[in-house]
Formats: structure tokens, sequence, C-alpha cells
């Protein structure tokens, strides 16, 4: 374990609260072990880790990631988030492919949403070419987590959105049955709506869309009283 990742966890572990972890768990289905740690508390645990410690150097930021997504409980992935955020826009383009690495293991929405919605969609403003090659690749993957991040990385983008692209992205996942598809083409286009509801409801009243992806879609439109 790198010495980082070592002394990080022995920073959250006396603050672990198994009272407060069965909830976490349950919330999450199970799918993971938890320390018990809100999230108010680990952003604050962090803080003071980082003024202490400072930032990982980027050196070393790929085997520290590594290592904390290999802890068993959450909070050690969550917090391998923050770092990466805040160390987002100094990644070389290569770093794609740590990215991709986190984002098909431990998979489930919480991570993958936030490598999508943050790192994934920083990085691809950054390097066009690596952006073009990676959806080129992810697109067709068999992983529906990477096909959800190409469905969900330009969620900030609002007017600079390449809706050509999302709109194609969303057709080739029309035939998918996964909820977390389903969820993440109305997602999508929910937001989007904000940036341009004409475009957006042309494609919903003209795409076979899945109900879920439908309603999830229009939902901000109906809220706002323009449909």
């Amino acid at each position: 374990m790198h010495p980082y990742v070592q002394a990080l966890h022995d920073a959250l572990q006396p603050y672990s609260n198994p009272d407060e972890a069965e909830p976490m768990m349950r919330y999450m289905r199970h799918q993971f072990p938890f320390l018990g740690i809100k999230t108010p508390a680990r952003k604050l645990l962090l803080q003071t880790f980082v003024a202490r410690h400072g930032l990982p150097p980027l050196a070393d930021l790929a085997t520290i990631l590594h290592d904390l997504w290999a802890l068993p409980e959450r909070e050690y992935q969550y917090s391998a988030l923050t770092l990466l955020d805040k160390l987002g826009k100094q990644l070389p383009a290569e770093f794609i492919t740590v990215l991709e690495a986190l984002i098909v293991s431990k998979s489930w929405w919480d991570t993958v949403d936030s490598l999508a919605g943050h790192s994934v969609a920083v990085h691809f403003r950054r390097f066009s070419a690596v952006r073009d090659a990676t959806i080129a690749a992810w697109r067709v993957s068999d992983n529906f987590w990477l096909r959800r991040t190409t469905l969900l990385f330009q969620l900030s983008y609002k007017a600079n959105t390449n809706a050509d692209l999302l709109f194609s992205l969303i057709k080739e996942n029309l035939g998918s049955d996964e909820f977390f598809i389903q969820k993440a083409i109305g997602w999508a286009l929910r937001e989007y709506s904000k940036t341009d509801a004409e475009a957006v409801v042309a494609f919903i009243t003209t795409t076979p869309l899945a109900p879920l992806s439908t309603r999830e879609g229009l939902k901000w439109l109906k809220n706002q009283g323009r449909l």
C-alpha cells in the first residue's frame, strides 16, 4: 500500500461507526461495506488530511487511486474521487486508461456518475482526440457502465453539448433493458432540456424511448409548466 494511502486509511479508520455503516450499506443495496462516516464528516476529515499531507504527487496518483479502490470500505473510493477532482486539470492525456479502470471496477452509480460528470467530463474537454477515440470504444462496449458514462459526461456542458453525439448515443442504446442505461438516457435529456427544450421534445416525440427514459427526460419541462 502506498504510504499516502496508508496514512489516509489510518486517518479515517478511527472514525468508523458500525451503527451508521448499516443504513449506508442498505442504501447501496449491500454492494459494498462502509466505515459509517457520513459525507460531511468524511469531507472534513479529508480536508484536514490534505492540509497536513498535501495532495498526492501527480506521478503517484494512479497508484494511490488504485490502492484506495482496493480497500473494501466505500469511503476510500469516495476519497479517491475527491482527490482526483482536485487534480483533474493536471492529468496527462493518457490518464484516461486509469479513469476507465476505475469505472469498470467496483462499479455502481455512485462512483461511475461522479467519474462521468467530473473527471471524464473535464478530461474530454481538455483532450478532444482522447474523447473521440475513447467514445468510439466505449459506445460499443459490453460494459454498460462505460456506455452510461458516454451518455452522462456532457451533463454540465449546457450550450457546449454536442447534441448530435448525445442523440446518436441514445439511439444506439434504445434496445437496452438495463435500468441504469434507461435512467441515464432520461437524465441526459432532462439536463439538456434546460438548454434546448425544443430539440429535446422533438427528439423524444420521434424516438421510441423506454417509458422510464421519456418520463425522466420530460420531468424538468413538466415541472416548469412548459409542457
